[in-house]
């Protein structure tokens, strides 16, 4: 069965969906199903830390859906410390990729924000897209949150 809460952040409302007690994706909006589990009641209490500055890493489990290749971009993902970012070109040589697949990557991300891909950047530092709601303007608003200055690429 699938399960969310919602709350409401700086970034705008959010829905987070659970099956089997592991987060399964975030999205913008107002809906609420399901039932209230423990893993839902974690994940909003650590988002809420995240929102109000006292939590730089989520300690969720998480199931992530996709390909292998999915699967592991993510997993680089979760490695960007808070504040900090990579460019798509720095995780494609790890992968022995092109940077265009590791975007396209990024963008079916189904659980933002937790799965930090709003952390990697374009080329020269370029804020590119960003799957949540308000694109890129929501992607430099949480880099701001976490401290990130136009410019700076860690």
């Amino acid at each position: 069965m699938l399960n969310s809460i919602h709350l409401q952040s700086p970034f705008g409302s959010i829905n987070v969906f659970e099956s089997q007690e592991r987060i399964i994706s975030l999205e913008w909006g107002d809906e609420v199903r399901g039932n209230l589990s423990s893993v839902l009641i974690e994940a909003r209490n650590q988002l809420k830390a995240y929102f109000n500055g006292r939590l730089k890493v989520f300690d969720l489990p998480l199931t992530i859906n996709g390909s292998d290749f999915q699967k592991g971009v993510c997993r680089l993902i979760l490695q960007i410390p808070f504040g900090e970012t990579q460019a798509y070109g720095d995780l494609a040589k790890i992968l022995n990729s092109s940077a265009r697949p590791i975007g396209g990557a990024c963008g079916r991300n189904k659980i933002p924000i937790i799965i930090p891909c709003h952390r990697v950047l374009g080329v020269n530092k370029n804020l590119t897209g960003f799957s949540g709601a308000g694109g890129i303007k929501t992607k430099d608003a949480l880099l701001r949150h976490e401290g990130w200055l136009p410019g700076q690429l860690s």
